[in-house]
């Protein structure tokens, strides 16, 4: 892979449908000039490694399982911060990393604290860590986002929900938005066809996201 390229770690735990699409937007408009260097799950049996794996060219994964039996939150998440660091990645990337990672991460990450070793692990300046959630601004945190949003629609309590990209801060999903979508809900439809209609959306702004904050970061000449 060129070195001249953007790097992006994608972490997921699932199917890879937005891992998927990020994929396709490679070395298109969408998102020139950019790689995804390294697909880490949590899960071992993740499609999203598969899709990553038969990629062309192929994309380099990685299997890390949390093992709260013998390990701390806090020491799972700096290996993980340890990995991605160590691909130098321009932004990192959630893409149903069905795991909540605590301060210990993102202090890493972001270079407020230092790794102690010798292979220069430390970022220089902050690497941006972006999530997608099935939900708009400050409405459904957390998980079980879309069956939340479909209850309160089906008790007339609101008429639409979305989705959303947005910063990664010590708090969940209270970060800085970074791309909204409203997705109405339709009378009569099912939870399982709204959930499609929500995640072709969400296929398409994690892109745009990625996109903006890598603009951002490096403006396309």
């Amino acid at each position: 892979m060129s070195s001249t390229k953007r790097k992006i770690v994608v972490l997921i735990s699932g199917s890879g449908t937005n891992l998927q699409a990020l994929i396709d937007a490679l070395n298109t408009p969408a998102l020139p000039n950019a790689e995804i260097s390294l697909a880490l799950s949590n899960k071992k049996a993740a499609y999203g490694l598969t899709r990553a794996a038969q990629a062309n060219p192929p994309i380099p994964t990685a299997y890390f399982a949390y093992r709260k039996q013998v390990q701390k939150r806090e020491e799972y998440d700096a290996e993980v911060a340890k990995i991605v660091l160590r691909v130098k990645p321009d932004i990192v990337v959630l893409a149903g990393w069905m795991h909540i990672l605590t301060e210990e991460f993102l202090d890493l990450v972001h270079g407020e604290k230092k790794i102690d070793d010798e292979e220069g692990l430390s970022p220089t300046t902050p690497i941006p860590v972006i999530n997608l959630h099935p939900a708009l601004p400050g409405q459904f945190d957390g998980a079980h986002a879309i069956e939340r949003a479909y209850e309160a629609f089906q008790k007339g309590e609101i008429a639409h929900s979305g989705a959303m990209v947005h910063h990664v801060v010590k708090e969940v999903d209270r970060g800085e938005p970074i791309i909204v979508r409203e997705v109405p809900f339709q009378q009569g439809e099912s939870l399982e066809v709204y959930e499609g209609r929500l995640h072709a959306v969400e296929h398409e702004i994690i892109v745009q996201g990625t996109k903006k904050v890598l603009d951002e970061i490096k403006p396309l000449s």
